[in-house]
């Protein structure tokens, strides 16, 4: 194929698909107006541009879509089933047409995010920064949430735009738009025994204080299965529904936690707390989940999860 015929072949493809957006136009306004004359009108068309348009369909479909009286136009049957498809279609075009205003930068806006406390110092402010850097004019509404019904009926409602958090349960109305499969580790301060070591055994945490997320908390679940592989529960806990206090208690020496890579990433890389993976925890993986609506995802939301998307590989 020569440079010639590669222009002209995409031509002819632009130009059919601008004629097919322009029939489902010409039969929904002729089926709103009963008659081509005053669809004509109203869409400052040639009548006969419009009746040669509505014919041609016609004509490839094999069967009439409208049934023509001497002083109007009604649908057929064909013509019935027909219209639902061409409303559908045009109702998603000038949806997406807005979603691609709101791409180019034409209007202001608010993209909102629920997420676990975890992330909050994390992976969720390097993530927003970004994505604000390239959006200035974006407003960006963050909020923690602890309980993942709650977070997956936000997006699942249209109250927020995405949710990120740990081990999200499949619902209706919401998909997964990026998973990140990790492993909990030992978290210790950087002068820790454990800190520089490939890996430790859970029977070797049990000679320090744990400090523990509480039963209200998704991390809790995995720690129990190991527990109770580990002989049972240690009696030397600190629990708390914070990561933030489990972080804190661990920078102050004298406790270990156990929390994933994404929990610790700014402190790690400040120096302030070392991460080991544990033996045990090898097989206990945690998906770190970004969610968004099943249908109709905002512009902006979009967008955002792009930058999420990123940042979790």
């Amino acid at each position: 194929m020569n440079g010639i015929e590669n222009p002209s072949f995409d031509d002819g493809l632009a130009t059919e698909k601008r004629m097919h957006a322009r029939v489902l136009t010409y039969v929904d306004e002729v089926a709103r107006q009963g008659s081509i004359r005053a669809a004509a009108d109203k869409l400052n068309v040639a009548a006969s541009a419009i009746s040669r348009q509505i014919k041609s369909l016609e004509d490839d479909l094999g069967t009439p879509i409208f049934n023509r009286a001497p002083r109007s136009l009604t649908l057929t049957a064909a013509g019935e089933i027909l219209l639902v498809h061409i409303r559908e279609t045009l109702r998603e075009m000038d949806r997406n047409l807005a979603l691609i205003e709101d791409l180019k930068g034409l209007r202001r806006g608010e993209v909102s995010v629920v997420l676990m406390s975890g992330l909050a110092s994390n992976i969720v402010p390097r993530v927003v920064m970004q994505f604000r850097k390239a959006n200035p004019k974006v407003a960006v509404r963050l909020q923690l949430m602890t309980d993942p019904d709650e977070m997956i009926a936000a997006v699942a409602e249209g109250q927020s735009d995405l949710a990120i958090g740990f081990d999200f349960p499949p619902r209706p109305n919401v998909r997964q738009l990026a998973v990140a499969m990790v492993n909990l580790g030992v978290v210790v301060p950087p002068d820790h025994p454990f800190a520089g070591r490939s890996s430790v055994r859970l029977d070797e945490c049990a000679d320090y204080t744990m400090v523990v997320a509480d039963t209200s908390m998704v991390i809790r679940p995995h720690l129990e299965k190991l527990f109770a592989r580990s002989g049972g529960r240690p009696s030397d806990l600190i629990e708390t529904n914070s990561i933030e206090m489990m972080r804190h208690l661990t920078r102050l020496g004298g406790c270990i936690t156990f929390l994933t890579p994404f929990d610790i990433e700014t402190e790690v890389a400040a120096g302030q707390l070392a991460f080991v993976p544990v033996e045990e925890f090898a097989r206990e993986t945690q998906r770190l989940i970004l969610l968004g609506p099943d249908r109709n995802p905002s512009a902006l939301g979009s967008v955002l999860a792009e930058h999420f998307r990123a940042a979790l590989g």
